[in-house]
């Protein structure tokens, strides 16, 4: 399918405040979809290493980042589960680096792996995945806490653990496979805790994202059984979980949050949080808009939920209050977004026959703007693909992360 989904139109019109000054602006017709690609193939297929779970779990290839200077030395990150969920159980997050084939740039060396970070994983869900480059040239990594429900072991507000956490480290290290900035909250700490941890107090953080312009760092975090959350990361920050499921204080199973949280000081609201109420139930994390086409939300956090398929701006300067408004309220679940080259925002449905759509803004008469989803790349419909990256090499490929342990590359 190509084209305006017109069934998933939403408005903006200047009466909210958010929109009240992008609807005096004046912008160019929308550029039509990017034209069908010129090719689609295989970058990198490590399924045969992957644990994975498409279509029903959180299980399997779950990131991929490119390093800052991957125009001319090849290396690639990916984060992905593996091992066994037996007995013994084996089961594990595993950040790992690769490197482009030699002979072909459209290809991964699939026996270049270095294995860079690899930590166990005591249930199969929780388990972050989110890798990215920060302004400062370092690796983020997100974690789950864990998994099961209501962090039975306390991993949020444990120091000592990697789950649960954001975590921060050099992947050019002057000896090892990594180091530690010396600006890690916990870096040279004698207490025993972790000082890849960068913040803290998160539940299941499936997305992060960095905003130039401000400088702030944005991240989803999907929440227990009530409220999902929006966070503005900071170094050292504590989060709140299994403190707080949001802002309010989390009760959770029998037995009740960790002892932590008798101490627990300090803790970081979410600047938005939305209830369950409505049907959603699994925020999907975004970017703060600086693309080229969909002028009127520049500026502005765009998220979505998994479960209802809606999606939402976010405004927020930094002293007043956030205010949320609705965009599209698209028929499937979104998994993940992500960015062209030019910025360009897209967003991902989740499905075994699944597809690549970006935003679209339609003036109105009477002011204001209206909304929609317009599918593109059609001739490619990812299997539950969960990420789309660009390399920043100028080429202008796209590279989609498929759930099960492939990633394609994309050529316009």
């Amino acid at each position: 399918m190509t084209g305006r989904l017109e069934f998933v139109r939403g408005v903006l019109s200047v009466g909210l405040m958010i929109f009240a000054s992008a609807a005096c602006e004046t912008s160019s017709p929308n550029p039509g979809p990017p034209a069908t690609p010129g090719t689609v193939s295989v970058f990198l297929d490590i399924s045969a290493r992957v644990a994975s779970s498409p279509g029903g779990g959180e299980l399997g290839l779950l990131g991929l980042a490119f390093h800052p200077q991957f125009e001319t030395n090849g290396y690639i990150y990916v984060n992905y589960t593996t091992g066994s969920s037996g007995t013994p159980r084996t089961r594990a997050t595993r950040v790992s680096r690769f490197r482009v084939s030699g002979s072909n740039k459209d290809q991964a060396d699939p026996g270049s792996e270095t294995i860079l970070l690899e930590f166990p994983q005591p249930f199969d869900n929780h388990n972050g995945g989110q890798l990215a480059f920060g302004p400062d040239g370092y690796l983020y990594i997100t974690t789950g806490d864990g998994g099961s429900g209501g962090d039975p072991q306390g991993n949020g507000q444990n120091l000592k653990t990697l789950l649960g956490k954001i975590l921060r480290i050099d992947v050019n290290p002057a000896a090892g496979l990594y180091g530690i900035p010396s600006s890690n909250p916990f870096a040279g700490n004698s207490s025993g805790f972790r000082a890849e941890i960068f913040a803290y107090g998160l539940r299941n953080p499936w997305r992060l994202s960095f905003d130039g312009p401000t400088g702030r760092i944005w991240a989803a975090d999907v929440g227990q059984d009530t409220w999902e959350e929006i966070d503005l990361i900071v170094s050292g920050g504590n989060y709140g979980w299994d403190c707080r499921e949001g802002a309010h204080v989390y009760v959770g199973p029998p037995g009740g949050p960790s002892a932590a949280c008798a101490s627990a000081t300090r803790l970081i609201d979410p600047i938005w949080e939305y209830s369950h109420d409505a049907g959603d139930y699994s925020i999907t994390g975004g970017y703060v808009y600086r693309g080229p086409t969909v002028t009127s939300l520049r500026g502005r956090y765009v998220y979505a939920d998994y479960g209802s398929g809606r999606v939402w701006a976010l405004e927020y300067n930094g002293v007043d209050p956030a205010v949320n408004a609705l965009l599209v309220d698209a028929p499937f679940s979104i998994s993940s977004f992500g960015l062209d080259e030019s910025s360009e925002l897209y967003l991902l449905q989740y499905d075994s026959g699944g597809g690549i759509h970006r935003l679209v803004q339609t003036p109105l008469s009477s002011a204001g703007y209206e909304y929609s989803l317009a599918r593109v790349f059609d001739a490619y419909s990812p299997a539950y693909a969960v990420g789309l990256q660009n390399a920043g090499d100028g080429t202008g490929r796209v590279f989609v992360v498929e759930q099960a342990g492939v990633i394609r590359v994309i050529t316009p």
